[in-house]
């Protein structure tokens, strides 16, 4: 999608074109809320509230695909592999990670592109964070 700003051909950013920060807010809402259940993956959380870890990974990813760099202006550079060093992440553990992440994509009801592209990215990321053996 593109549209004109001040006499010059803009492209959209992918946060733009999926709905901005409302959808990113929606997408990580729903998977925390997986998350919260997960015998797996919520030890993975030493906060009491899950709600600090989730505002974290929403401005992460509003950062990522092109919104406001809130994320790193609060916390410098994402340095995900090595903030997740503290945990257990297996094929187990991304399984679970993974299937948490899609019941939250699938409910935000994105055209089938932008679905594929964020479901892409999301598998990629998931891989990169195994640091265990199974």
């Amino acid at each position: 999608m593109t549209e004109i700003r001040r006499g010059t051909l803009q492209e959209q950013t992918f946060y733009e074109q999926v709905g901005g920060e409302e959808t990113f807010r929606r997408l990580v809402h729903r998977f925390y809320e997986g998350v919260a259940g997960d015998p797996l993956l919520r030890p993975m959380y030493p906060e009491e509230d899950l709600g600090p870890a989730e505002e974290r990974f929403t401005l992460f990813l509003i950062q990522y695909w092109g919104g406001p760099t809130t994320y790193s202006q609060n916390r410098g550079h994402p340095r995900l592999r090595m903030r997740h060093v503290p945990f257990k992440v297996d094929r187990a553990a991304h399984d679970a990670w993974l299937g948490h992440m899609r019941v939250a994509l699938d409910e935000l009801g994105l055209s089938e592109e932008h679905e594929q592209t964020l479901w892409k990215y999301l598998t990629y990321a998931a891989a990169s964070m195994i640091n265990s053996p199974d």
